[in-house]
This record gives C-alpha cells, sequence and structure tokens, in this order.
C-alpha cells in the first residue's frame, strides 16, 4: 500500500468516526466555553446585603454609606430585627445580613472594640469571602477616618485594633485574584490532553473504527501507519491547542507572558507524548468504552497531581513522582512557569526534558506494540491465498 493510501485511509479512519469526532472537536469546542463561562467576571462584585442597624447614628451610617460603596457589595434592604433579615435573605437571595450592634457609636468613641457580624451561606465560599472583603474594607476606611477626628479635648480619637490598622495587598501571580485567570489556562491544557487520549485511543482499541493501525504486515509499514496517526492528531491538536491558547484568552482576557515561540516549543513534545501514550492505551486495552472510562477516571486525580489547584508541597512524594509520568503534569508545569510566573525557558528545562523523555518511551512502546500485533494478524491476503488453495 502506497503511502499516499494510507494518509487518506487515515484521514478518513478520523473524520468518519462519530465518537472520535464528537470527542476531539465537540469536547474542545464544547469545554472552551461551558467550563469558563460562570468565571468570566473573574470575582463576584455587587453583592446584595440586607443591614440591621442596631444603633442608629451618624457612625452607623457612616459605616454603611462605606460598604455601600464597595465594589463588592452593596446594601440592598434594611431590616430592623435579624428575624426579619433571615426572612429576606431567603425570600430575596441575598449574599449576606451585616448586623451593626449596639452601642456602636460609643464603643468607638471609647476606644472598645464593637464586633460588626456578617451573616452568610460559606458553602459559596467565594461569595462570602467578597462579602466579607467589603464589610472589612469599609470598616477599615471608618477607622481611618476616625483617626483623623480630634476629640472635644483636642486628642484623637483612638479606632480599636481591626480598624486602625492599613492594609496594601499585592496579589502576585494573579493580580485580579480571579478563578478564571489563573485555573483556566491549565484546564485548557488538561482538556487537550485528555480529549486527545480518548481521541486516538478510540480509533486505535479493538475492532472499531479502522482498529489497530496493522494493514500492513511488515514492520516498517506498520510503523508508518502508526506515525501516520501520530502525526495527524498532533496536526488537529496543533489546530485546536491554537483556538484554546490565541482565540479563547483573547474571548477571556486571559494574560500572556510568555511568548508565543517558547510555548509552540512546549507544545511541540506535549502533544507528541500524549499521542504516543493515547496510542498505547488504545493498542493496550480490548474495547474502545474501556478508553474513555480509562481517561476519565484518571482526569479528577490529575487535576491535582497538577500542583495549580492543590500546593505541590502537600502532595505525598510517591504520588508526585506518579504524576509526572503523564504528559500533562509536566506540560502544565513548564506552561503556568512560562505564562504565569513570566519564567525564561532555561527555567522549565527540567518539565521540558521530560515531555521528551515521555514522547521516547511512549513511542518506542507504541511500536514495539503496533509490531507484536502485526506479527499475531493475518494480512488479508494470505487470507484470500488460504482459501483458493483449500
Amino acid at each position: 500500500m502506497s503511502l499516499a493510501s494510507l494518509i487518506r485511509e487515515e484521514w478518513r479512519a478520523i473524520f468518519s468516526d462519530g465518537a472520535v469526532l464528537l470527542t476531539v472537536f465537540g469536547g474542545v469546542l464544547l469545554y472552551s466555553f461551558l467550563y469558563p463561562l460562570p468565571y468570566r467576571h473573574q470575582t463576584p462584585r455587587e453583592l446584595p446585603l440586607a443591614v440591621v442597624d442596631l444603633d442608629p447614628g451618624q457612625l452607623s451610617r457612616r459605616l454603611q454609606f462605606l460598604t455601600d460603596a464597595s465594589p463588592h457589595v452593596r446594601l440592598a434592604l434594611s431590616a430592623s430585627n435579624l428575624v426579619e433579615a433571615e426572612e429576606l435573605l431567603t425570600r430575596e437571595g441575598l449574599a449576606g445580613i451585616l448586623v451593626i450592634p449596639e452601642n456602636f457609636h460609643g464603643d468607638l468613641l471609647a476606644g472598645r472594640r464593637p464586633t460588626l457580624t456578617l451573616a452568610g451561606d460559606a458553602r459559596f465560599f467565594l461569595v462570602y469571602g467578597k462579602a466579607v472583603e467589603g464589610m472589612s474594607g469599609a470598616a477599615a476606611a471608618l477607622g481611618a477616618e476616625l483617626a483623623m477626628q480630634p476629640r472635644p479635648g483636642g486628642k484623637a480619637v483612638t479606632p480599636p485594633p481591626q480598624l486602625a490598622v492599613g492594609l496594601n495587598l499585592s496579589p502576585v501571580f494573579n493580580p485580579g485574584m480571579g478563578y478564571l485567570t489563573y485555573v483556566i489556562p491549565a484546564v485548557f491544557l488538561l482538556i487537550l490532553h485528555q480529549t486527545l487520549l480518548i481521541g486516538i485511543g478510540l480509533i486505535s482499541a479493538g475492532s472499531g473504527g479502522q482498529g489497530p493501525p496493522t494493514a500492513a504486515g511488515t514492520g516498517g509499514a506498520v510503523l508508518a501507519r502508526g506515525l501516520l496517526r501520530l502525526l495527524a492528531f498532533v496536526g488537529i491538536y496543533w489546530l485546536l491547542a491554537m483556538y484554546l491558547l490565541g482565540l479563547c484568552f483573547d474571548f477571556y482576557q486571559i494574560p500572556r507572558l510568555a511568548e508565543a515561540g517558547e510555548l509552540l516549543l512546549v507544545l511541540l513534545p506535549f502533544l507528541l507524548g500524549a499521542a504516543a501514550l493515547g496510542l498505547c492505551l488504545g493498542l493496550l486495552l480490548p474495547r474502545r468504552e474501556l478508553v474513555v472510562l480509562v481517561v476519565l477516571l484518571s482526569s479528577m486525580p490529575l487535576i491535582f497531581l497538577a500542583g495549580f489547584i492543590w500546593p505541590m508541597e502537600a502532595i505525598p512524594a510517591p504520588l508526585r513522582l506518579v504524576g509526572w509520568v503523564v504528559p500533562v503534569i509536566p506540560g502544565i508545569r513548564a506552561f503556568l512557569l512560562l505564562n504565569h510566573f513570566g519564567a525564561d525557558f532555561p527555567a522549565i528545562a527540567l518539565p521540558w526534558a521530560t515531555l521528551w523523555l515521555q514522547t521516547a518511551v511512549y513511542g518506542s512502546l507504541a511500536w514495539y506494540l503496533l509490531a507484536r500485533k502485526a506479527k499475531t494478524t493475518t494480512p488479508p491476503e494470505s487470507q484470500a491465498f488460504q482459501g483458493r488453495v483449500d
């Protein structure tokens, strides 16, 4: 069979298999919108609160004004007591309840420590955290104002400690403090990795699609067929990676610190290693559905082992070593160092070399499995010849 015929067969096998097309193109396109869109606005803003003012006065009104001026929260409703506020919380779907305690004005003037209360559903930790941030920011601003006002005797008011201390927070590597900017880029790489494993595994496993690329009987032809299949998927995913890391980054306004050339240098061994691993899975597993099952079950552990959600130092050392067997772990590590931390290319020497090593190991294993199948599979021409002899 000529090289051109082998190429046509491989492309026909890919684009005639509905499961492969749905996984490769449908999966990437669907997850590029389905996963990031809920976090497009990065952090919750203008969260509605109900306020219970148990000490109406000038200072409590000023605190409410400062709280309402925060970009994170707004005072939507007012209640006379906590029971009424709880009813409003349930009925109106508020983010929380701000309670200003009794004798708030007097405690502040006397230098005592009044306790502001924020009641909310902490299951939604992003929402609750931003509500606390908005309230604490308003309290700090009120404390700063009080520190500048003199007492009737000529001395300045001494605010309580939590109001008197100012903060200058400078978040590093995630200046927007958002989920989208930090997590989504790494998840995009995981999506590329997992759908690539499933796609090339489906078309190579069992008898589905074109089955293992063993139509030709010689080891050289088998290697050529496997290489064409691997390169075909790498080419497809090269374009899909440009879509996720290019167009989607622009759409979601995800910053880029890495140069395009550096990202391409990381993508090449990443896609080659993942495609070779997927080919091995397809050749080792007897049924197509097993490929999907194995890859999907590995997705959640890989998210944590990658170290961008759970701290790498908190993961046991044996698990960290196991994680580096899979191309997505060093791939994500190299990508985050370049794009999030602004590291130079020499800083990713270890994960980059690991990706090339994985490409060599899984590529060699795939060649061995293909050659073994070629020896155990009788070519169709031999079957036809044997039938004529009988």
